[in-house]
């Protein structure tokens, strides 16, 4: 039986050419550098006279499949007195704590998988799937595809997937949805790139969770709101709460998706593909109104800098997180949550299931009841069988 070789390999974090950085540093073994020289991502510094890795880039506990060894990592903060500054930025290295080594996960894949992962997207794109769950399959595949990075597609079994549940979702904790998009990534992966089945079925998915909405109070929507001073920011956030809206909605919606005479919104391709109309009150109608005259929008109702394009889903967040800490709120805030809390107090004021089902664009009425759990209206209505003792 073959032996591996053991390697301690030093790791540093310090700036240089004006990004943070990944240092390795071991005993001088040939093998060891003409195998890391084939690891896309890896750089070399004549500088430090070591290989490294960006910070930013997902890289480096794959390190741990390097054929024929069995390398250990020692995390090391460069002492206060070995501060030295880069030759040719003139900027001073830094010596920063590092995180834990399973938090530093560099890309390894060869070009042929990197082909092949391309060749996936491009069949999703074709198939007309969302930007975002393309994403999310492609995020997850590359996860997979790095832990076997040495290891040929043709080899890879139902038994990989398996250890990969065990070594790398398990031991890092990580939620089971997260789970089933790996699972759901590289069934799709092995069915229509490489043109053979794992037997998908066979692996064990994990249930999942059954967690209630996060619902604010009309109060704590009120002080959000009127957190806000600008016009725009204001009108968004008062959209989605307004209507229901998924944060994508909002921001792909057209001033001829307004029908402010009939008091409605088209809501063009939501979740699933779908389009579906939401009633708009007269106040969000009177609010969007005075934006429209104020911004007058190109394309999309609400456009970020550059005229013509969608406001940016993260800046909106941002908008959202000032806004709350501005209302006091002390929760985890997301835009989502006023969707929820519109579906609740939808609810709460006597409207139908069947219509809030329609109006959030929800496929199965099972979806749209469960805010029927945290309708507080409706739990306080109930009387405790204690209380008639």
């Amino acid at each position: 039986m073959h032996m591996e070789i053991q390697k301690e390999i030093r790791v540093r974090e310090l700036m240089h050419r004006g990004d943070l950085c990944y240092f390795l540093f071991f005993d001088w073994d040939k093998a060891l550098q003409d195998l890391l020289k084939q690891i896309a991502g890896l750089r070399y510094s004549a500088t430090y006279k070591a290989w490294y890795l960006l910070k930013r880039e997902q890289l480096l506990t794959r390190l741990a499949h390097v054929p024929g060894y069995n390398l250990t990592f020692k995390m090391e903060e460069m002492p206060m007195e070995e501060k030295q500054s880069d030759a040719k930025t003139g900027e001073q290295t830094l010596a920063v704590p590092l995180k834990k080594l399973e938090e530093m996960e560099v890309e390894v894949l060869d070009a042929e998988k990197r082909e092949k992962v391309d060749q996936l997207r491009q069949w999703m794109v074709s198939r007309r799937y969302s930007q975002n769950t393309i994403s999310t399959y492609m995020d997850a595949l590359k996860v997979f595809l790095n832990f076997y990075a040495f290891k040929p597609l043709a080899e890879i079994s139902n038994a990989d997937l398996v250890k990969f549940d065990n070594v790398y979702i398990a031991a890092k904790g990580l939620s089971s949805s997260y789970q089933n998009q790996v699972i759901n990534a590289v069934k799709l992966f092995f069915r229509c790139v490489e043109n053979r089945q794992l037997e998908i079925e066979r692996v064990s998915r994990p249930k999942r969770k059954k967690v209630l909405p996060n619902v604010l109070s009309k109060e704590e929507v009120r002080a959000i709101l009127g957190a806000l001073k600008n016009t725009k920011h204001r009108a968004m956030l008062s959209l989605i709460y307004a209507c229901g809206l998924r944060c994508g909605e909002l921001l792909a919606l057209k001033p001829e998706h307004l029908d402010a005479g009939h008091g409605f919104l088209l809501v063009k391709q939501g979740k699933g593909r779908k389009d579906r109309v939401v009633p708009l009150s007269e106040r969000i109608t009177a609010m969007i109104g005075v934006y429209m005259q104020e911004y007058s929008p190109e394309r999309y109702i609400f456009e970020g800098q550059k005229r013509g394009e969608p406001y940016d889903e993260r800046s909106l967040q941002q908008v959202l997180k000032q806004a709350v800490a501005k209302a006091g709120i002390k929760k985890p805030v997301s835009l989502h949550w006023l969707r929820h809390s519109y579906a609740t107090h939808l609810l709460e004021g006597g409207t139908d299931l069947r219509y809030i089902q329609e109006i959030l664009g929800h496929s199965s009425s099972r979806t749209t009841e469960i805010y029927t759990h945290v309708s507080r209206l409706s739990l306080q209505k109930i009387r405790s069988p204690f209380d008639t003792l």
